[in-house]
């Protein structure tokens, strides 16, 4: 059995190209945030608050994303031959998601100021639903061709295939495939290794959440931690060029380094006592709340 990859990943509507790398990803995020509100709800938090967190979160994530990309795959933008201008086109692919969660993290801090939620405890609102969401989001990579290992006679191999445009000439990302396999296909697919790991991820932080009620940012430690422990390994099998420190792909150290600091953070946020209660109307102060006598409390 060989997994076949989709004939195209990109439709002409008219004049609009309708692409399934942004179709997935927009789908990822409006399930993040869905879950998300729904596991914010879950501990009091006020209706519509990862909506409107999302607003400032979703942009700077993008932006971060983008730029985690370039700046590590520079080589694919920069230099004889390329058009530094298609580091610009999102469209076609390349969110790195720790640039992704570090300036995401910044619009989720603004968002959450101005609701009055504390920053982590809508972390671990959304950790396992940001694992889902970036789940999602990896089948876009599956429409492009892209992600991909060494060639393998596995039963789950891919086999990805030559595309070309409306002239007959090569293009990957937005022709159509010719049905001519590739050189080293079929191949592993570690875009579905990592899509599944992140379920499996999500699964861990909804279920050791239920059992020790994590707060103060550990639920999301905890889906920092095993995603990048899942991410090493899933890096290492990977074929497509990145930029190497001491002859090791970037990302793995990338990976490493983050692990640590996740697994540190959610070992010391254990002396920061019980899980957070969450007024469902947080920017409420205590003075405008009604007293039970219906007098106003002393100051």
């Amino acid at each position: 059995m060989i997994i076949p990859s989709p004939p195209q990943g990109v439709w002409e509507i008219g004049p609009v190209p309708i692409r399934a790398y942004a179709l997935f990803v927009v789908l990822g995020i409006v399930v993040a945030v869905w879950w998300g509100q729904k596991r914010l709800s879950e501990r009091g938090g006020a209706a519509g608050t990862v909506g409107d967190v999302a607003v400032f979160a979703v942009p700077f994530g993008v932006v971060g994303g983008r730029l985690y990309h370039v700046i590590t795959d520079h080589h694919l933008y920069f230099g004889a031959g390329r058009d530094p201008l298609r580091a610009l086109y999102v469209w076609e692919g390349g969110l790195g998601i720790w640039g992704a969660v570090a300036l995401g993290a910044v619009g989720a801090w603004i968002g959450c100021k101005r609701k009055g939620l504390p920053l982590p405890v809508f972390a671990d609102a959304v950790a396992p639903a940001i694992a889902v969401g970036h789940a999602i989001a990896r089948l876009g990579n599956y429409f492009n061709q892209e992600l991909y290992g060494a060639h393998t006679t596995l039963p789950w191999a891919l086999e990805i295939y030559h595309r070309v445009d409306a002239n007959g000439v090569a293009d990957q990302l937005n022709g159509v495939s010719t049905g001519v396999p590739l050189p080293g296909s079929p191949v592993h697919p570690t875009f579905l290794y990592e899509l599944l790991w992140n379920l499996g991820v999500a699964a861990l932080v909804v279920y050791v959440d239920r059992k020790q009620r994590l707060g103060h940012g550990r639920a999301f430690a905890l889906y920092v931690a095993a995603y990048t422990l899942g991410r090493t390994w899933i890096e290492l099998m990977r074929t497509d060029p990145a930029t190497p420190v001491f002859g090791v792909r970037v990302n793995v150290w990338v990976s490493i380094l983050v692990f640590a600091g996740a697994l540190a953070y959610y070992l010391w946020a254990r002396k920061k006592g019980p899980r957070e209660v969450v007024s469902a109307s947080p920017t409420d102060s205590a003075a405008d709340l009604p007293h039970p006598t219906g007098a106003r409390p002393r100051e």
